[in-house]
């Protein structure tokens, strides 16, 4: 690159170190004003930062920035989501303990994210796999399996054979071991689970409260958590199996107990409890476990579309609860025993995806009901999901479908057959990980008490740090002797600690708590109450909308589970959310694989951090994808440069504007430098208003290049302008445009405010418009001849056509370029533009 359009090296150095010996953005409570919680989602650290991370964080640190310059206390702090499988895949492929690599990577990123120059306070930094943080995921842990909400039960997980260990869904490439290479299956393990389902309607009703949230992600919310009303019927397993049965009773969940007469079939899922016994005197066993074994590979792919529906007869009958009929049970790929009962009563008549599946079985199809205006028909060509009148439905035949509900549930609920259940599609979180890098559960399994906690002193578990890595046999925690083999708490005896580590979502499902908490947090407590109580909720949080279900959720689930414990004195974390779009190139998302990455580190060196930050701001909507565009970033470089140099030609000028004191208004301005003074505080509401509604920064940043476009001309043009009220208008012009600037560019607005006397801009106020100035004297005309710009010159703002015509035509440059033109017409837009179409005389 050719010498830079100003030093930004030099002064983005030289403002970061005040920052950092000044202690700039260390916050603690105060009475003195309103405080602000601004947090973006904390990341995970993988080594280096990307542009989506650039982008998250110049948002966050805007609005932060902004706050503070309108008085509010702001709490802006950083951390790391430090725990998770890719630091433990690079302990198994190269040979670095997850601990030291995630430390060299927390120590990279850091450095990174200060040179961007963003305004957190970092005496709050936590990372997740520290002992003092994770000691409270255990405590949290201990609380929530005293309260019922914590309990074990067994779920299905991938399991290798070849390397005898479970894996992560991102650890299976296509069915297949990412390490090895070799086929995946499904395999049930004992698991620990919270009860979110416990705080589902909590979670579904609290929804409508976030009104500072995207519809977008409420609806993602909602649809995730899925409430359903409806049923629950038994259908008796018959023959009775020869063998012992933990249940005689196939049980499913409909919402459409009204077409109860209409069931052909039952469809279970292929991992169900009960299948196992039921086939062993099945005469279809044979290919049903074939099939169960296809199904349950195949879903080790992971895969995002919707596989073909496919099922195979298990060879079991059940009875019809109300009509006594055989009803074969089928065993269907599409349905999961984690989701409703595990099995489903297929009618073909008024389900779609029934009728496909009957059709491709040759299975029944029986009509129960008719929607007003239809007829019958013998052949139905689609499924009728519509409601209607029931008929061959014995004693409920002719009642609407609100009515049949009601009555054919209770009737079941009646003979002791079925009962009306609220359910939701939400699950219960497994939190369960068979790998070392992560929270230790606390729990110790004992021969002869079960599972014992850990006692609360005995707090933290800790990872040890002698492990071997060798990617097999599970967690390598189970083959640590001294860290699993100990004492039960509870009769001295040999006991084995838990060698299961928790999700990592357990982490980031209260660390904004951790950050407003941390600062006099007492020792038998992860956060100080009173902090709490001042901090939270959080005001604007920032993040992907890729985290809209599953982190987000379990955050406010978490939440509410310490409320009701007493620990928290908000039920919902974050008052405002903001989905930050991602940064695309050549139409993609960028990644390594595809080669669009760009490195924000050379960026950086190349044009400095304040142009970096502008053009991930200017460029898009804060919640819309940003296109990256190398002539967009040079167009943000020139912007900054330009400033550098106007200002500079200011302190040329007038080398006393450094200490100059300006008034807030001054009397006696030319109709010009009036203008001027009204687009000044124009852009003092526009820059404020963009803010202030839903961030929008690239408007806002929009306005300061119009301002420093206005305060060039004024500049160069100006230069008969009485000499005081030039130097008013141009001070306090670049004084207001530097400090508009300041969250979006802060070193050079801080740099330059230094130089015209502001002291550096954090330590201002934000500028405030003066309702004299927005109502306007004289505005710009812009004229034109045959739409080429000839002259700006002021009038009043109701000046017609005539007017601007007449005033226009004594203008030197307008004389010019009329000379020897014929006008054939003029094109006026009253308060803007007069435009002179002209042809050759």
């Amino acid at each position: 690159m050719s010498d830079p359009l100003y030093p930004f090296s030099e002064i983005e150095q030289a403002v970061q170190r005040r920052w950092k010996e000044d202690n700039a953005f260390r916050v603690r409570r105060s009475e003195s004003g309103p405080k602000y919680y601004c947090l973006e989602m904390f990341p995970y650290p993988s080594g280096r930062i990307h542009m989506g991370h650039v982008r998250n964080y110049s948002i966050g640190d805007a609005i932060a920035r902004y706050k503070r310059m309108r008085g509010f206390n702001v709490l802006h702090p950083m951390g790391w989501d430090a725990f998770g499988l890719p630091a433990e895949n690079a302990a198994i492929l190269r040979g670095i303990h997850p601990a030291d690599w995630t430390e060299t990577n927390i120590a990279h990123m850091k450095e990174q994210l200060q040179k961007l120059g963003l305004s957190y306070d970092w005496s709050r930094e936590i990372a997740t796999c520290h002992p003092d943080y994770y000691r409270w995921n255990q405590w949290f842990f201990l609380k929530l399996l005293e309260k019922g909400l914590a309990y074990r039960k067994e779920a299905l997980l991938n399991w290798c054979d070849s390397c005898a260990t479970v894996l992560a869904n991102e650890q299976v490439e296509e069915g297949l071991c990412w390490r090895c290479g070799n086929p995946v299956r499904l395999r049930t393990m004992e698991q620990w689970f919270l009860r979110i389902t416990d705080y589902a309607e909590d979670l579904s009703k609290g929804l409508e409260s976030l009104e500072g949230w995207p519809e977008r992600v409420r609806t993602m919310q909602a649809n995730w958590i899925a409430p359903s009303t409806g049923a629950l019927i038994d259908f008796r397993i018959e023959p009775p199996s020869s063998r012992s049965l933990s249940s005689e009773i196939v049980t499913v969940f409909t919402t459409r107990p009204d077409t109860l007469f209409g069931v052909t079939f039952v469809t279970i899922a292929p991992e169900h409890p009960l299948l196992e016994t039921l086939l062993e005197d099945s005469p279809e066993k044979i290919p049903a476990r074939s099939f169960i074994e296809k199904t349950l590979r195949a879903r080790t792919h992971h895969n995002r579309e919707e596989p073909e529906k496919e099922g195979v007869f298990s060879g079991i009958f059940l009875r019809h609860p109300l009509t006594g009929d055989r009803i074969p049970l089928w065993i269907g790929n599409f349905v999961v025993a984690s989701y409703g009962t595990g099995a489903v009563m297929a009618v073909p008549a008024h389900d779609q995806r029934d009728y496909e599946f009957a059709r491709k079985y040759d299975l029944p199809v029986r009509q129960v009901i008719l929607p007003p205006g239809q007829e019958r028909s013998p052949q139905l060509e689609k499924a009728i999901t519509d409601d209607g009148i029931l008929f061959d439905s014995v004693s409920f035949s002719g009642l609407s479908g609100d009515e049949a509900r009601a009555a054919i549930t209770a009737h079941l609920e009646k003979t002791g057959q079925g009962r009306m259940k609220k359910t939701y599609r939400l699950r219960d979180w497994g939190i369960s990980r068979q790998r070392y890098w992560g929270t230790p559960i606390p729990v110790i399994h004992c021969p002869s008490c079960g599972i014992v906690p850990v006692p609360e002193s005995d707090l933290p578990v800790l990872l040890p740090r002698d492990i071997h890595f060798t990617g097999k046999g599970g967690s390598p925690l189970a083959d640590h002797p001294s860290f699993k083999s100990v004492p039960c708490p509870s009769c001295g005896g040999v006991g084995q600690r838990e060698t299961d580590t928790m999700d990592t979502f357990i982490d980031s499902s209260w660390y904004f708590l951790r950050f407003a908490g941390i600062e006099d947090s007492p020792r038998d407590r992860p956060f100080s109450p009173e902090a709490l109580s001042y901090w939270t909720p959080v005001d604007q949080y920032i993040g992907g909308v890729e985290h809209a279900i599953l982190h987000l959720l379990y955050a406010r689930f978490f939440t509410r589970v310490l409320f009701d414990l007493g620990l928290s004195p908000v039920r919902e974390p974050f008052r405002t959310l903001l989905t930050q779009g991602m940064v695309l190139k050549d139409g993609s998302k960028m990644s390594k694989s595809k080669g669009n990455v760009v490195d924000p580190d050379q960026l950086i060196n190349e044009y400095g951090a304040d142009t970096v930050r502008l053009f991930t701001l200017f460029s898009a909507p804060p919640d819309k994808d940003l296109s990256w565009d190398d002539k967009a970033v040079e167009g943000a470089y020139r912007f900054l440069g330009r400033l550098y140099g106007r200002v500079d030609s200011l302190l040329e000028e007038f080398p006393e504007a450094g200490s100059l004191e300006t008034a807030t208004w001054k009397e006696g301005l030319s109709p010009e430098a009036s203008g001027v003074r009204s687009k000044i505080h124009e852009t003092i509401r526009k820059v404020t208003v963009d803010l202030e509604n839903n961030a929008q920064m690239n408007t806002a940043i929009a306005g300061l290049m119009e301002l420093l476009n206005t305060l060039s001309n004024f500049q160069g043009n100006a230069q008969s302008e009485e000499t005081e009220s030039r130097r008013w208008v141009l001070v306090s012009g670049y004084r207001t445009l530097l400090l508009l600037l300041s969250p979006f560019a802060p070193h050079i607005a801080e740099h330059l405010g230094d130089r015209l006397g502001l002291g550096g801009s954090r330590h201002h106020g934000w500028p405030v418009p003066d309702d004299r100035a927005l109502v306007r004297a004289t505005v710009p005309f812009v004229i034109q001849v045959n739409g080429k710009l000839r002259a700006t010159l002021t009038f009043p703002p109701d000046a017609g056509e005539e007017t601007v015509s007449e005033g226009a035509r004594e203008d030197e440059r307008v004389i010019r370029a009329l000379a020897g033109q014929t006008i054939q017409k003029t094109i006026f837009v009253p308060g803007k533009i007069l435009n002179f179409v002209v042809r050759p005389a």
